[in-house]
């Protein structure tokens, strides 16, 4: 699943989103290569980044019958209530006011005649693999873009981060990219695929047993607890938290960049 996350027009971007957009960030990916003996494939700085919690949050409605068998299914033998099935693999998404770039020319301006290059990261879609160990999802994404002057064929470079960020507050790894697009002469717009990979532990992303037991443990009409959400336990919630992953991609963006998305 993929798609924009809680973007809106002329909101303020949090301090948070903006060190996830800019700095380079990974304490998880390389733990775990380390655990096995194997360098980390590339190089990552530890930092302490807060993101989004409200989406991670949003996700906990999904978990609550997590031992059921099909989504949406009617689950009539312990009470009546529908089904959802949790899985292991993070959630494909984009935060906030990193899914589209803007270059200027000159570069140091904003103003809407100065405007060169617009593009939106879009479509992005997650091939998730659950292996005894981890859990790799492939992570692959559009970027439509559209140019101004069109007189000449022109290549452009935009970068690009992949982000595991755990429980929707911990940066845990992050990777830069770059994707290229190819004007042709004439040509205003133009189109380019990229991709990325997450790696998450699988015993991190399993929820303990006692979680588990708790939240499908067995409830009749009448007893004392039959309507009181599981959820509503701050040690359930933490530990579905914890063990919630989501794989966010977005433009790697400067400080200026960030801001022009919001005011503009």
């Amino acid at each position: 699943m993929g798609g924009r996350v809680g973007e809106r027009a002329g909101t303020a971007i949090p301090k948070k989103t903006r060190l996830l957009a800019r700095a380079r960030a990974g304490s998880y990916e390389a733990w775990l290569f380390r655990r096995r003996g194997i360098a980390a494939p590339v190089h990552k700085v530890q930092i302490s980044v807060t993101l989004r919690k409200t989406a991670a949050v949003a996700t906990l409605a999904l978990v609550a019958l997590s031992g059921c068998k099909r989504t949406g299914e009617l689950d009539v033998t312990q009470g009546v209530g529908i089904s959802a099935v949790r899985s292991a693999c993070p959630v494909a998404g984009v935060p906030a006011g990193t899914g589209d770039i803007t270059l200027f020319d000159p570069a140091g301006s904003t103003d809407a005649k100065a405007i060169d290059v617009v593009a939106t990261l879009t479509n992005v879609r997650a091939n998730c693999v659950e292996g005894t160990d981890t859990i790799n999802s492939t992570i692959s994404f559009d970027v439509q873009a559209r140019r101004i002057r069109t007189d000449a064929a022109r290549t452009v470079t935009l970068p690009y981060f992949v982000s595991v960020v755990r429980g929707g507050t911990q940066v845990v790894s992050k990777r830069v990219g770059q994707v290229t697009l190819n004007f042709a002469a004439g040509e205003a717009r133009a189109s380019a695929q990229g991709q990325g990979s997450a790696i998450v532990d699988r015993a991190a992303a399993t929820l303990p047993q006692e979680t588990r037991d708790q939240i499908n443990r067995r409830r009749k009409p009448g007893d004392q607890d039959a309507a009181i959400d599981p959820l509503s336990d701050p040690a359930v919630r933490q530990a579905v938290l914890s063990a919630t992953f989501e794989a966010l991609v977005g433009f790697q963006l400067t400080d200026a960049q960030l801001k022009y998305n919001v005011t503009r």
